[in-house]
């Protein structure tokens, strides 16, 4: 088993020295062991899972979805994995019709403002500063 020092995983992974040790704060990597001069090491086991990590928080998982992935991956419950990639689609998807109505706001008022005159006048601004109904 290869033995790494935290920079040599970190560059294998992809990820910063720091981001290591933050993972190995929250529970998410442990290290393999401690070398006789006090340096931890890793192995491939870490690499992969710190790999693991880095993928899954590309696609949008947070910390602890995928601390729950991890968790799943280890009692090789597929429909539980399945079921969690569903709910973050889901998620996902939400966020990109909220993300949507947000373009089209925005558009309407960049539309409505001519760029120049009084602060007072902007059509941006009075929006923005507009009382709610109530």
């Amino acid at each position: 088993m290869p033995a790494f020092r935290i920079g040599q995983l970190a560059k294998r992974a992809g990820v910063g020295i720091d981001t290591v040790r933050y993972y190995e704060r929250n529970g998410l990597l442990a290290p393999a062991g401690r070398l006789a001069s006090g340096y931890r090491r890793y192995g491939d086991v870490e690499l992969k899972r710190l790999r693991f990590i880095r993928r899954a928080k590309a696609l949008g998982f947070t910390l602890a979805d995928i601390r729950s992935l991890l968790l799943l991956s280890s009692e090789r419950n597929v429909s539980k994995v399945r079921l969690a990639a569903q709910r973050k689609l889901a998620d996902v998807e939400q966020r990109l019709e909220e993300l949507k109505r947000i373009r089209g706001g925005l558009r309407e008022l960049i539309a409505a403002c001519p760029g120049h005159g009084r602060a007072e006048e902007c059509p941006i601004l009075n929006a923005l500063q507009r009382d709610e109904p109530q």
